[in-house]
């Protein structure tokens, strides 16, 4: 059974290929990291699967049908996605920016509807932002804006959830406490990560890219080898198998 995906998707701009031929099939439930270092398609990749960009070639299925045929309101009920950086000049308060995921949900100008209410309070309560509801978002730290983003993306009450290196700009703490998280939420997920050991802690199944093609796809454990660690990124590293997953250890460069 699958949910969303991608079939030898390509997309080019210009004459540059961004992403090359990928395949990626999601199972419901699971959750998958994308791999690879900068530039080598995740971001691209992400919007492809969320249907904001359309594939040069290829294409992209929501339950068996390409997504122009689900519609983009419908695409967006079932897909959720949060990006690295999220700003705004506006003066929002956290439960204004949560409630902006409700707008799949309802048409124009229309009030919010006790639906619309119950799903944003979950949603907040999901990602333990309740009392900070009424704050501004601009007063925020990185780790509560993560999470007030994560928050928007659930209220949209959605299937599908993509996240674009969420850690980014976090300390440890806030890190690890944002993929708790998003562990325990009851959804398909698609996580770019630049992190490795993150990556094999937190994800069910990893896809590789480099240069906008798929390098490898499998396991943690199958996937996150030395010799595949030095391909794509450059380094040498040593990997262990843990309980549970692999733990890498990269090695120092000698001069």
């Amino acid at each position: 059974m699958t949910s969303l995906q991608a079939q030898d998707v390509v997309r080019r701009i210009a004459r540059q290929v961004i992403v090359d031929g990928v395949t990626l099939t999601l199972r419901p439930g699971e959750t998958v990291g994308l791999l690879g270092p900068n530039g080598s398609g995740k971001s691209t990749l992400l919007r492809l699967l969320a249907g904001v960009l359309a594939p040069t070639t290829g294409v992209v299925t929501l339950d068996g049908r390409p997504l122009p045929d689900v519609g983009r309101r419908a695409t967006a009920r079932r897909i959720a996605t949060v990006e690295q950086h999220a700003h705004t000049q506006t003066e929002l308060t956290v439960r204004d920016v949560v409630a902006l995921g409700r707008i799949p949900h309802r048409r124009a100008w229309t009030p919010a509807t006790a639906a619309d209410t119950e799903a944003v309070t979950a949603a907040l309560a999901r990602t333990g932002l309740t009392d900070r509801a009424d704050q501004s978002w601009h007063t925020l730290s990185g780790g509560e804006r993560q999470r007030t983003q994560i928050a928007r993306a659930l209220a949209q009450e959605p299937r599908e959830l993509l996240l674009d290196e969420p850690t980014n700009h976090l300390d440890i703490q806030h890190q690890l406490d944002l993929l708790d998280l998003v562990a325990t939420l009851p959804v398909t997920t698609v996580i770019a990560l630049h992190d490795l050991n993150l990556a094999a802690m937190y994800c069910d199944r990893l896809l590789v890219l480099r240069e906008g093609r798929a390098v490898a796809e499998g396991t943690p454990a199958d996937v996150l080898t030395p010799a595949l660690i030095e391909q794509v990124y450059g380094v040498r590293a040593e990997v262990t198998d843990e309980p549970g997953h692999p733990v890498i250890r990269f090695l120092r460069r000698r001069y």
